[in-house]
């Protein structure tokens, strides 16, 4: 199951999972809620591995101070094992705004990403980001455009698909597409979304 950006009705309801084919994996990319987060990881028995989007509204407060979601697994910035997948994944965005949180600078993004790449060195089946790479996802405005260092990634690292929120549906359904060079398969993670792997 992919999520990002928006709490969909179906999944954050009374009764969920009811009606919901069953899933080996939570892939959230991004810009969920740390009570949506925690939700998730009460009703499933599966693992929820995330990254956190732009706006790093994927902490809790319930008298703890800010805390990161509980019973949730967060990938930023590492590679894990979950289902039998290796995982990578990097959470925010490409600079947009001075003091904009959840945000990062070119430079972080190379540096970042690059570290990244070295952990992944002997392979990784999953990139998971919140911002998108180059190519036919990137958004069409300075906040939502893609980030090369995501492409150097998937170039290097050839994962077997790439899921990534951030592009919201105003900029209406873009399509899931293979990346060329890589071979990926490159999603947007939008909403709620089942895919076989």
């Amino acid at each position: 199951m992919l999520l990002a950006d928006y709490v969909h009705p179906f999944v954050y309801r009374e009764g969920f999972p009811q009606g919901a084919p069953p899933v080996d994996l939570v892939l959230a990319a991004g810009d969920l809620p740390g009570y949506y987060l925690e939700f998730l990881a009460s009703t499933l028995t599966v693992p929820i591995v995330y990254v956190h989007g732009n706006h790093e509204n994927e902490y809790v407060n319930e008298g703890d101070g800010r805390i990161p979601p509980r019973g949730v697994i967060s990938a930023h910035g590492r590679v894990v094992e979950e289902a039998g997948l290796k995982i990578a994944g990097w959470g925010g965005a490409p600079r947009y705004r001075k003091d904009g949180a959840g945000q990062y600078s070119a430079a972080e993004g190379r540096m970042g990403l690059g570290l990244l790449s070295w952990r992944a060195r002997r392979g990784v089946d999953v990139l998971l980001t919140h911002a998108p790479p180059l190519g036919p996802h990137a958004g069409l405005d300075y906040a939502h455009r893609g980030c090369d260092s995501i492409s150097r990634f998937i170039r290097q690292r050839h994962p077997r698909l790439v899921v990534h929120g951030h592009i919201h549906e105003y900029e209406g359904k873009k399509l899931d597409y293979t990346d060329e060079e890589s071979g990926a398969l490159v999603v947007n993670a939008y909403g709620y979304r089942l895919l076989e792997l």
